[in-house]
Parts: C-alpha cells; structure tokens; sequence
C-alpha cells in the first residue's frame, strides 16, 4: 500500500513539475533539442545522398544478373527480386523523406 502511495505522489509531482517548467515557456527550444533536431537533418540528409546511388548499383546489379543468366531461372528470379526490392526500398526512403517534410512544414 504504502509503496502504491508513493508512485502516486512521485507521479503527480512530475506532471506537477512538467506542466511548470515545460518548453512552452520559453521562447525557443532547448540548446540540446536544436541541436538534436540538427543531427537528424544532417542524418537524414546522408541517408538520402546514399540510398540514391546504392539503388542504382542494386537495379544495375540485378539487371546484369538477368542479361548474363542465360536462360537459368533462378538467376532470373533472383535478379528480379534484388532489382524490385530495391526500387522498393528506394520509393519507402523517398516516402518517409516526403512525410517527414510534410510534418516539419506543419509543426511549425
């Protein structure tokens, strides 16, 4: 009892404390927070110039494994899934990159 006694205070105290000292406060974000929000661009930046080419090689790659199969049908399968799963991956990292915009713009 006693214990569910103090998760309760100890739960009420730090809304308490979150509803005073929150960042709505103030006038702009926390030096860390900026600096957070910085990191993810340039993150975000560095997966966009590195997926653009690493598709390219992989549909390279996969229409090279088709040319030079020779009439196996494994290797054909094989390289039309590596150049559909990477036209894939490309089109979800361009989508995420388009929703995270779209948040940005919106957010503030």
């Amino acid at each position: 009892m006693k214990n569910k006694k103090q998760l309760t205070y100890t739960i009420m105290l730090s809304i308490l404390f979150m509803s005073t000292f929150s960042t709505s406060v103030y006038a702009a974000d926390p030096k860390l927070i900026t600096t957070l929000n910085s990191a993810f661009e340039k993150i975000e930046s560095y997966i966009i110039k590195i997926s653009t080419p690493a598709a390219a090689v992989a549909v390279g790659t996969g229409i090279l494994m088709k040319k030079f199969s020779f009439g196996d049908e494994e290797k054909i399968r094989t390289s039309n899934k590596l150049i559909r799963g990477s036209l894939f991956s490309y089109g979800f990292i361009l989508c995420i990159d388009l929703v995270l915009s779209l948040l940005k713009t919106l957010l503030t």
